[in-house]
Formats: C-alpha cells, structure tokens, sequence
C-alpha cells in the first residue's frame, strides 16, 4: 500500500513547472519500470507505437535488457526505457517514448483510447519530482536540490503552498485512484484498463 510521508503537509515555495516551455526536460534519462508495467505497455504495443517518432517504433527496443532489484516494485524488478540521444533536448538526451512535441507518447496513446492518460505510464513517471523513504511513503526531496534542476517539474514561487495540494492530482492517482486498485490486485490486476476509464 502506497502511503504518504508527514513532509507533504509543510507548505514550501513552489510551483508546478511552464511545460510544455520547459522542454520536458524531466525526460531527458528515461525512467525504471516495474516488470509487470513492462509487460502490460508491451501488451498494447500496437495502440502505442502509433504515437511514437517513426524510428522508436519497435517495441523490442522500448526497454533496456539490464535490471536492479525494487522492493517498491511489484514484480520486485525494475528496468530502465531506452534513451535516445538528442542534441536538442535538456542534457543532449532523451526518452523513448518523449514525442517532438513533448507528449509521452504512452499518455497520447491511452487517451486516444479513451482511458485515463496515465494508464501506461509508469509508477516513478507519475510520481516524479517526489520520491519513496526507505518505508515506502511518498515524500517531497529537499527543496533547495529540488529548485537546483531544470529537470525537477518544480519552480520557486509564492505563496507557499503545501505539496499534498501541489501534487493532489498524482497523489490521489497512486493512493486512492486506479493505480492503487490495480496494485492492490496485485500483478494479475496491472493489466486490466477497466478502472482506468476517465470519469466526468
């Protein structure tokens, strides 16, 4: 079960970044993916790559063969998404799946399927800038290395505001919303797009 730490209550000097200004530089090293996400984007190959660049299309190619042990991971496995270089993107690299318009071709695809934009997207994607302590709670990492990289999705700004309103959206997504029913299902339960239609 997904849990949030107490750090999401302290109001702090932030702002949502100016995508699509930023460039989606967040981007820019990929990201790890569970294996059992792995297996259910590969499952709807031919609805995704139809939104991808021409070149990045192959769905063998979406994921690096190396992978590291995640006890946050269902499967207990993550493996990192293939990065493109790129001289015109944030640090001369990118995602796979980072479109030319700064889309993740894995939400344009689940939206054109009329199911919620982050039902392909991974766990870390979704959860990004925030990161999990070592008891699984989602936290906000320290402002000041927050504000220090373009490629946090954060700015400074005033009022302070806390991060549980900041990232209500995604916060709701991975502790109460479709996220957390499939993983509550456990791996059999990752593939399954019901409880992803969008709702009014």
């Amino acid at each position: 079960m997904v849990r949030l730490h107490p750090n999401l209550e302290t109001p702090q000097p932030l702002r949502r970044c100016d995508w699509p200004a930023c460039g989606a530089a967040c981007c820019f090293q990929g990201v790890w993916v569970d294996e059992v996400e792995i297996q259910d984007i590969l499952a709807h190959a031919a609805v995704i790559a139809p939104h991808m660049r021409p070149p990045d299309r192959d769905p063998t190619r979406w994921f690096q063969d190396r992978r590291e042990p995640d006890d946050h991971a269902l499967s207990g496995w993550v493996r990192p998404t293939r990065v493109r270089p790129d001289r015109t993107h944030y640090r001369g690299s990118r995602c796979i799946f980072l479109r030319a318009d700064f889309k993740c071709a894995l939400q344009v695809a689940a939206e054109a399927q009329g199911l919620h934009p982050w039902r392909w997207k991974p766990f870390y994607c979704i959860l990004h800038p925030l990161d999990l302590d070592d008891q699984g709670r989602i936290l906000l990492p320290p402002v000041d290395e927050l504000l220090a990289e373009p490629a946090a999705c954060v700015r400074a700004a005033r009022p302070k505001i806390r991060p549980r309103d900041l990232f209500a959206e995604e916060l709701a997504y991975l502790v109460g919303g479709a996220y957390a029913t499939r993983r509550a299902a456990g791996p059999r339960g990752a593939g399954s797009p019901e409880e992803d239609r969008p709702t009014d």
